[in-house]
């Protein structure tokens, strides 16, 4: 197969930069699952941006370094934080179908309504109720489906990525159609890595099953360098239920007035910041497993009930229909929650354009490393960021083409050789695949959690460095399937983000480390080459 532009994932960023892209080129998606499997279909809080006449751009900056810890990269957040307005005017312009102001006053201003949540200093996050993701996705999933120049390939989960002979550069990817169960070669000009987070490497965890590290992990045997991985947002509030375990929570809930209590009815975030509730993610996420460790509990709790009925029903929709459909009303009740997993604030090292360090590649969202987020993400700057540099990467291709005739040698069609199947077998048994995936998110919930010591990432290292052997073995030898592929992926991204948290020798944001408690006085990103890729 040949297109013009390959997009990996079919999230916010990906489906964003296709469709800027088709305007002039052919666009090809891939998404291993459904167009509507990823993480953005989850996301509940919003997009933030400067909106709001009383807010600005220089606020949302500080707000995103405060949050980061020392370890935002200046120039990123500048480009997120003055680009992430006029991206989301564009889905106003979509017709995605944000909530409206319900001040009549404020309305005059902007029409929109604006919450806060932790870390911001003003209401700057745009939603649509409390399912923003679901809103934006079905969207622009509409205006894909609708566009004459792309090509929509679901159920295609990518295997990685190819490279010419010279090695120097990405000229396309191998893809495992699930359905007809065969390996494509397809051929592009440009490779744009969309592929969202690594949480599922977690025992628990808000995201979906597609959240497997796959860009990042092709990225990697690819030669990319790989940046800041030992930072993996732990979401402070997921519903605690035998029934529903793996739904979030939104910040928003602690935006709009939701308290952290005890089971005793006690506020234990004033015990821990002065900004009480609305704390950045890390300190909450961090104080939540403190006092449950500290008494022994299963969970704490989030008590939104002091709110009118009214005002919980318009505001949480889809957060009060969830937990009252396993018993709990949360307008008369507090919600248990526990952290989980949640966002991969590392990720593929690219500039400020979303080009990777190896040509033709571009990574964007969540796979990617922007320098963005630092040691901790600022809540719903992830949906902006996916969006800015969805804009970015889609400026840097327009003019690399405009300025290059695409006779020439580099921005041609190369031929790919076809996938080898001629010594693989169907395995005999499949529960080889079913234990390395359990042995691994178990692993990594134990030993590279929210609290770590130098014991348990050296103990993590050695059990996934035997795991990763075991899967590469199994996957020279056996028919490919989604999850062995997935699997394979993840035991890499989990080996890099343990060698990462092996190499920060202090706390900070997210990575909090009992052997070394302090803060380093200049703080770097950690950088990752894999001097090894052929």
């Amino acid at each position: 197969m040949q297109t013009d532009i390959l997009v990996i994932g079919s999230g916010i960023a990906g489906l964003s930069i296709a469709l800027k892209l088709a305007k002039n080129h052919q666009i090809t998606i891939l998404a291993k699952g459904s167009l509507t499997d990823g993480s953005t279909n989850y996301a509940q809080g919003g997009i933030a941006g400067v909106l709001d006449p009383f807010d600005s751009i220089e606020a949302h900056i500080d707000d995103t370094q405060t949050a980061g810890a020392g370890l935002c990269d200046p120039k990123a957040v500048a480009v997120v934080a003055s680009h992430a307005a006029e991206t989301i005017q564009e889905l106003i312009e979509l017709g995605v179908p944000f909530s409206k102001e319900y001040n009549e006053d404020n309305a005059e201003k902007f029409p929109f309504h604006l919450t806060k949540e932790g870390g911001h200093s003003h209401r700057r996050i745009i939603h649509a109720a409390d399912h923003t993701g679901q809103s934006v996705l079905s969207t622009l999933v509409q205006r894909v489906s609708e566009h004459p120049n792309i090509t929509l390939l679901p159920d295609h989960i990518s295997i990685d990525l190819v490279k010419n002979a010279k090695g120097n550069r990405c000229i396309g990817a191998y893809a495992l159609n699930q359905t007809e169960k065969q390996v494509y070669a397809i051929s592009s000009l440009f490779t744009v890595l969309a592929t969202g987070g690594a949480s599922k490497a977690y025992l628990y965890t808000s995201n979906p099953d597609t959240s497997t590290g796959d860009g990042i992990a092709m990225a990697w045997r690819a030669g990319c360098s790989v940046a800041n991985m030992e930072f993996n947002q732990f979401h402070p509030t997921c519903l605690f239920h035998p029934k529903d375990r793996s739904f979030l929570i939104s910040e928003a809930v602690r935006g709009e007035g939701g308290i952290l209590r005890l089971p005793n009815g006690y506020a234990f975030m004033q015990d821990y910041d002065e900004r009480a509730d609305l704390a950045p993610r890390d300190i909450v996420a961090r104080a939540i497993d403190q006092e449950m460790k500290k008494h022994g509990i299963d969970c704490v709790y989030l008590d939104i009930s002091h709110k009118p009925a009214k005002f919980i029903k318009a505001h949480f929709p889809t957060i009060y229909q969830r937990c009252k459909n396993v018993g709990i009303d949360i307008s008369k009740e507090q919600i248990p929650v526990v952290p989980a997993a949640h966002y991969t604030c590392g990720g593929i090292l690219t500039d400020l354009e979303g080009k990777t360090t190896l040509d033709g590649l571009y990574a964007i969202g969540e796979a990617a490393y922007t320098g963005l987020h630092g040691a901790n993400r600022l809540a719903s700057n992830s949906l902006a960021e996916g969006l800015v540099f969805a804009k970015m990467a889609h400026k840097s291709i327009e003019n690399t083409l405009a300025h290059n005739d695409l006779a020439e040698n580099q921005y041609k069609h190369l031929p790919i050789r076809a996938w080898d199947t001629s010594r693989i077998t169907d395995p005999r048994e499949k529960i080889l695949v079913s234990h390395d995936w359990d042995e691994l998110r178990r692993v990594m919930w134990d030993y590279v959690g929210i609290v770590r010591t130098n014991t348990r990432l050296k103990r993590a290292r050695q059990r996934i460095r035997n795991l990763h052997k075991e899967v590469h073995e199994y996957f020279r030898q056996h028919t490919l399937t989604r999850d062995l592929l997935e699997l394979r992926n993840l035991v890499l991204v989990a080996e890099l983000m343990v060698m990462s948290a092996q190499r920060r020798k202090e706390s900070r944001g997210l990575h909090y480390n009992l052997d070394y408690p302090h803060l380093q006085k200049n703080p770097r990103p950690t950088i990752l080459k894999n001097n090894s890729a052929r």
